[in-house]
């Protein structure tokens, strides 16, 4: 290392998204390096117990009961129009670096509009995009999936592609455009026409925080590309379970395992699904949500709610896990060899779904579907299915927590 350099680490969104950021931002402190941390302020507790340097940034959390957050299609504007006053933020924070400092943003995706802002006050500055889900980035090629609808192999390239561009003129751009501009207009920089476009063209390095043989490289994805595997982070690596928990884990058979992701306010009908599903079943169940109003007031002794728990240590004590879709949560299932029921609602759940299934680690049933018949039904066909099983055991060797050392080493050259 030829010198200190000072990384910017900025995410949004819930503490799916703020884990894999905080894995990086700790490895380049590791490195020995300087390192601010700015994400939403609700994040706190989990980020300044580390020591990092964290600047809370303003988050909307009323947004999490808006009953439009999590569809397929209008919760992506929503998700825009909440993060724009924390990512206002981003040029005031840069303009307030040493003007001879080596440094470097690494951003969320959703940040990289903010970013080309930063770098216009300081074109020293670098910018690296850190991509957590395949579906973040936009292809042509296979498999490729609109949301949740799935675009035929047999469909030609060049439809492919405007089918992107419809998507972009229709549901993106008449959303994120006026802010995007009006932000670059005060800074004396020209418009853009298309925000994907203008997205993938920022960084001076893109990196996806997901293994090749999860989402393979793709003729059209960014370059320069530098692929890195699953960052898996524990804010509590010296934690055990606790002891109500480990006592239901050896009071019987292993359970199932429910979760709609911890920022879901409105997954009461999943846990009503799950505790009839359950019962059908004849299977114990934990119910993992912070949100304990979406669950019945009295539970049945086979069923077990628990506010958080690290899933490094539950998962290999159970049957199975249902969950939404989360690319943290996905590749934790993985890392344990657990066979996954994804239930996608929004956002990049769809695309997670297909790969689970294609993996041959577990299979999916779409929210807008669910029942507690269907949710039997898909559960009946996971559980006790050897070629899930095998899958699974072959998987969990290789989705371990990545070795971040050739990517701290890559953008310590990049920063400098």
């Amino acid at each position: 290392m030829s010198g200190s350099r000072h990384f910017i680490v900025v995410t949004i969104g819930s503490a799916g998204d703020l884990f894999p950021f905080m894995r990086l931002a700790l490895a380049l402190r590791d490195a020995g390096h300087r390192v601010s941390m700015l994400g939403p302020v609700q994040h706190a507790p989990f980020v300044e117990p580390t020591g990092l340097r964290f600047h809370g940034l303003p988050a909307d959390e009323a947004v999490l009961d808006h009953p439009d957050l999590w569809h397929p299609t209008r919760g992506l504007p929503l998700v825009w129009r909440a993060t724009r006053p924390a990512m206002a933020q981003l040029p005031a924070f840069a303009s307030t670096l040493p003007p001879d400092e080596r440094g470097l943003l690494l951003v969320h995706p959703l940040a990289l509009p903010e970013a080309d802002l930063c770098r216009a006050l300081r074109p020293g500055l670098r910018v690296a995009a850190a991509y957590l889900a395949p579906s973040n980035l936009p292809t042509v090629h296979d498999p490729l999936l609109l949301g949740p609808w799935p675009v035929p192999r047999w469909v030609p390239l060049d439809v492919r592609g405007w089918l992107w561009r419809c998507l972009g003129r229709r549901l993106v751009n008449p959303v994120a455009l006026p802010d995007v501009n009006a932000a670059r207009a005060a800074h004396g920089l020209a418009p853009v026409r298309d925000l994907l476009g203008h997205i993938m063209a920022v960084p001076d390095l893109s990196l996806t925080l997901f293994p090749d043989w999860f989402a393979p490289t793709q003729p059209d994805w960014p370059q320069p590309l530098l692929r890195a595997g699953f960052p898996l982070y524990d804010p509590s690596p010296d934690a055990a379970l606790a002891p109500q928990l480990a006592a239901f884990l050896a009071a019987g058979a292993p359970p199932l395992v429910f979760t709609p992701g911890t920022g879901n306010r409105q997954a009461a009908h999943y846990f009503r699904c799950a505790l009839q599903a359950c019962a059908r079943l004849g299977r114990r169940a934990i119910l993992l949500t912070p949100h304990r109003a979406q669950l019945p007031a009295e539970l049945p002794d086979s069923v077990l709610w628990q506010d958080y728990v690290p899933l490094r240590l539950l998962l290999p004590q159970v049957a199975a896990l249902v969950h939404h879709g989360g690319i943290g949560t996905l590749a934790e299932a993985l890392r344990a060899g657990t066979p996954q029921l994804v239930v996608p609602l929004a956002h990049d759940q769809f695309d997670n779904a297909a790969r689970v299934r294609a993996l041959g680690v577990g299979t999916s049933l779409r929210a807008t579907r669910l029942t507690p018949a269907r949710l039997e039904q898909s559960l009946a066909a996971l559980l006790d299915n050897a070629a899930v099983a095998q899958a699974c055991s072959r998987l969990s060797a290789l989705a371990g927590p990545a070795d971040l050392e050739p990517l701290c080493r890559r953008l310590e050259a990049l920063a400098a």
